[in-house]
């Protein structure tokens, strides 16, 4: 799995220590997510590595060990479980420590965050705004699912008994949070990796919502996400020509904060919501028709 990893195009690929390696293999594991993350290309891609939470006994030692062996290349470290502001800051002090004591650059390892329980969701508010290092938060749908004690027995999916979608306030709630404090804001996985458009339909919850991504646990399922999170050519196109209108209108005449495109009124807001358009169907490698 490690040697597959750097093929895949995703944007953002993490090597795990948590919930998927058993605890016999915990301590061993380190040195293998290390020399993954040194000797393989990665090429463009965010490099992550997941440590286990805060109340095992796993997680400092994940840290010094792999943060002081991977050197530049990795990108950030992914705190699983974080119920409170405070596990943040104390992942955040540590990394600084390992920086120093490794010769790397202060705060060049962002953290990732991910709300898997009551409580985490909870103190989500102030968990976001914990650390400057803190760049993105993620929802971990199956053991929130436990967490609550849902009678589900599959995470991250949806439940045809419920009137409705039961996560609703929790990807809410979750993603104000995240706004609010500048972050991107990540969908966890849906665990029925062969079920291609019950995964589309679940998709469609949380990019609607304005969530940047969702984890794959499939190659396959990368390759959907791509599509749906990234604008479709007459979006990316419709967005550019949002962005000209605006420009023009602001820039010459009476410079009119509103203005009429086509039979629709664009303002500020406008243009606020056309450049994520753009921003994302660059990153995308979209291009503007007949440019």
């Amino acid at each position: 799995m490690l040697g597959k990893g750097p093929r895949i195009p995703a944007d953002m690929v993490f090597l795990d220590l948590e919930d998927s390696v058993s605890p016999l293999e915990k301590e061993a594991s380190r040195a293998k997510v290390v020399s993954a993350i040194r000797g393989s290309d990665w090429g463009e891609k965010v490099l992550c590595v997941r440590i286990n939470a805060w109340d095992t006994a796993w997680t400092a030692y994940d840290v010094m060990e792999v943060v002081a062996g991977a050197g530049e290349r990795l990108d950030e470290v992914m705190l699983p479980k974080v119920q409170s502001a405070s596990e943040v800051i104390a992942l955040d002090l540590l990394l600084a420590q390992v920086e120093r004591a490794a010769g790397l650059p202060v705060g060049h390892i962002g953290i990732e965050a991910q709300i898997e329980t009551t409580r985490g969701l909870i103190n989500v508010e102030e968990i976001c705004a914990a650390s400057p290092r803190l760049e993105t938060i993620i929802f971990g749908p199956a053991d929130f699912a436990a967490s609550m004690e849902m009678p589900v027995l599959t995470g991250g999916v949806q439940i045809p008994e419920y009137p409705g979608d039961h996560f609703h306030y929790v990807f809410s709630k979750i993603l104000m949070a995240g706004r609010a404090n500048g972050l991107q804001v990540i969908d966890g996985p849906f665990l029925k990796i062969r079920d291609a458009d019950a995964f589309r339909d679940y998709c469609q919850r949380t990019k609607v919502l304005g969530y940047d991504g969702k984890w794959a646990l499939h190659p396959d399922q990368v390759a959907i996400l791509n599509e749906l999170f990234s604008p479709t050519q007459e979006q990316f196109d419709r967005a550019w020509d949002i962005l000209d209108a605006y420009q023009k209108a602001t820039t010459e005449g009476d410079r009119k904060g509103a203005v009429m495109f086509g039979d629709e009124m664009i303002d500020e807001a406008s243009r606020k919501m056309a450049t994520k358009f753009v921003t994302r169907g660059q990153r995308a490698g979209l291009v503007r028709s007949g440019s």
